[in-house]
């Protein structure tokens, strides 16, 4: 990634110029974790001729694609940055800096590594297109805690930068491995949201995957897209940015599967949290497009 900018000048979906921006914030995590970056408060003691006196946050545009409707971050990490990022992603380092500027993530990073509670609904899902001891991998799968059929697996490899150790019967492989093939179900779960350049990422899996593979893709689709419609009103409510640099419209989602070379043979909109409370994922399975 060294020759891509890092504020984006195309949309990272379809590669369209036509793109809106508005002025948000970056959250104060994200800044420290990646940049070393701290708020500060501006007082009247600086002496500032020209600035307000108030709270200083790292600032940043949320950029609107005019052809697509993907919703995104300006800034895209370097792999660097990324690994800073995700460095032991969750840990107790990871989740006490976190916590200093949001209170009450030490709770909620508590439920996030005890794993995702609708498990079963991503295997019923499945479960049409897998074999019945699937060879799975599962790309940016962190631990491996999510990757589905845990009791029938036949091979569990995961490819993921946060250098983390696996759950029991998990494998961690580098990249030559991953792009060795012979999988039936390859897994990208919660990934494609946080990445500078999901495009990149998708030319990789479509590297690992033979014809009749099944390649799980799942992203959220979130509020201010699905409750807007994709319609521009979501540029101007989007005002601050944490590890989703991606809000992806239902557009964008066919444009980088379709431009990746990817046919969608399965696709619901799924609720994952418990009604009333809604939070909503995309649940796309997926083959190689023939020729």
């Amino acid at each position: 990634m060294t020759d891509r900018p890092f504020i984006a000048e195309v949309c990272v979906c379809c590669e369209s110029p036509r793109l809106q921006r508005s002025p948000a914030v970056l959250m104060p995590f994200l800044g420290e974790r990646i940049f070393g970056w701290r708020p500060v408060r501006i007082t009247e003691d600086w002496g500032m001729r020209t600035l307000e006196t108030g709270m200083a946050y790292p600032l940043c545009n949320s950029v609107r694609c005019a052809d697509c409707a993907h919703l995104f971050l300006d800034m895209r990490f370097s792999d660097d940055q990324m690994k800073r990022l995700y460095h032991r992603y969750q840990d107790a380092d990871y989740a006490a800096l976190r916590a200093t500027y949001e209170p009450d993530y030490l709770e909620r990073n508590a439920r996030l590594t005890a794993g995702i509670t609708y498990l079963d609904q991503v295997e019923r899902f499945l479960a049409p297109f897998t074999p019945s001891q699937p060879r799975i991998l599962d790309w940016g799968g962190g631990r491996g805690r999510n990757t589905p059929f845990p009791d029938a697996r036949a091979l569990h490899h995961v490819y993921d930068i946060a250098d983390d150790d696996p759950v029991a019967g998990a494998q961690m492989v580098d990249r030559e491995t991953a792009l060795s093939g012979g999988y039936d179900l390859v897994v990208c779960s919660n990934v494609l949201e946080h990445l500078p350049y999901p495009m990149d990422t998708l030319d990789e899996i479509a590297k690992a995957v033979g014809p009749e593979t099944v390649v799980y893709f799942e992203l959220p689709y979130e509020n201010v897209q699905r409750q807007t419609g994709d319609a521009p009103e979501a540029l101007t409510l989007k005002r601050h940015w944490h590890e989703h640099i991606n809000f992806f419209s239902r557009r964008s989602v066919s444009v980088v599967l379709q431009r990746a070379g990817f046919e969608v043979i399965a696709h619901e909109l799924v609720n994952v949290l418990q009604p009333p409370a809604e939070s909503y994922n995309f649940f796309i399975a997926c083959r190689k497009a023939k020729g």
